[in-house]
């Protein structure tokens, strides 16, 4: 098991199981494209940048597993397949663009074996790219974190929500690797506790001093003076919003009075300043993962729930954008 990575090509694609976390560390092996699918839609795999390598290497696995005879019928193959895993979740933009990146490689060959180890390599050349995107963004970042910073962050964009060292998480991990002592409060994040189950294991597991809370404390201690700045990642940034984990815009409203810095850490993949906000279709998720946790029902049978995956944070609520190429500050965009 590659343990420094969120997924990777072994004689096959692999991926750790985050929906065993923080239990049990397990890998698991994708024999076709559907069950990838089906771990993208479960959240087994998440996080935007992760999502773009997994997109990418669903086009290099359903090449390896096609038996197309030509590269006509391959090709179709992978265009059908392309279109399953960019519908699996639809407002996350780098997945599409890790499918998109990965195709385009690949129908660019003109013989089955020649398209399989073309779509293979993009999407390891893809991998490895996030890893290098993720150290530039994090040393960026870090400049903005100064000695004994307690640092709030919410759901997770670390390790885990990338092929390895984080968004959010990354600049935390940069700026300590540069000598400074960094504090984190993790917000829980409901319904699916990706704060609690991963980011503090991530953080945990690293040796980096967290705690725990749930996101209706966040304006408590900011106006206790307890956090110093608030870095998120971002699932998708348009010309006038950032979409993220729904509770984002809530702590950036919050940051915004107590006038605290809000940042969003995120690769230029991640952009899509062609759209705004009311082109965007934001993902709702199954009501049972508000009414029930671990098998315990939590609300009544057949309550009306509204549960949405991500909400738009406004960018004039946030102090920079960190990505691979610099900070820029809203109104200023990224070259994208």
């Amino acid at each position: 098991m590659c343990e420094s990575r969120t997924l990777w090509w072994d004689d096959g694609l692999w991926l750790i199981d985050q929906n065993k976390l923080p239990g049990e560390l397990v890998p698991i092996r994708m024999k076709n494209v559907r069950q990838l699918i089906e771990a993208i839609k479960t959240l087994r795999v998440r996080g935007a940048p992760a999502l773009g390598s997994a997109g990418a290497y669903g086009i290099a696995l359903a090449a390896q597993l096609s038996h197309a005879a030509n590269a006509f019928d391959m090709i179709q193959e992978l265009e059908m397949a392309a279109d399953m895993i960019k519908s699996s979740r639809p407002t996350a933009v780098n997945l599409s663009w890790g499918v998109e990146r990965a195709l385009r490689a690949a129908t660019s060959q003109e013989t089955v074996e020649d398209i399989r180890e073309c779509a293979l390599r993009e999407a390891e050349e893809i991998a490895e790219e996030d890893i290098r995107i993720n150290k530039a963004l994090g040393k960026n970042g870090a400049k903005l974190l100064e000695d004994g910073d307690n640092v709030l962050t919410h759901c997770n964009a670390g390790r885990l929500a990338c092929v390895a060292w984080g968004t959010a998480l990354g600049v935390i991990r940069s700026a300590i690797s540069a000598g400074k002592q960094i504090h984190v409060y993790a917000c829980e994040t409901r319904p699916l506790h990706q704060g609690s189950r991963l980011t503090a294991w991530e953080l945990a597991r690293d040796g980096i001093p967290v705690t725990l809370i749930c996101e209706s404390m966040s304006g408590s201690l900011m106006r206790k003076g307890r956090i110093d700045k608030a870095i998120v990642g971002a699932d998708r940034i348009t010309k006038d919003v950032v979409f993220n984990k729904i509770g984002t815009y809530n702590h950036a409203v919050l940051a915004k009075y107590h006038k605290i810095p809000f940042y969003v850490a995120a690769p230029l993949s991640s952009f899509d300043l062609r759209h705004e906000e009311q082109d965007i279709t934001v993902e709702e998720r199954d009501p049972e993962e508000i009414c029930a946790l671990a098998g315990v029902r939590l609300a009544p049978e057949g309550i009306d729930v509204y549960n949405p995956a991500f909400d738009a944070t406004p960018l004039e609520l946030v102090t920079g954008l960190i990505t691979e190429k610099g900070i820029f500050r809203p109104p200023l965009m990224p070259p994208v």
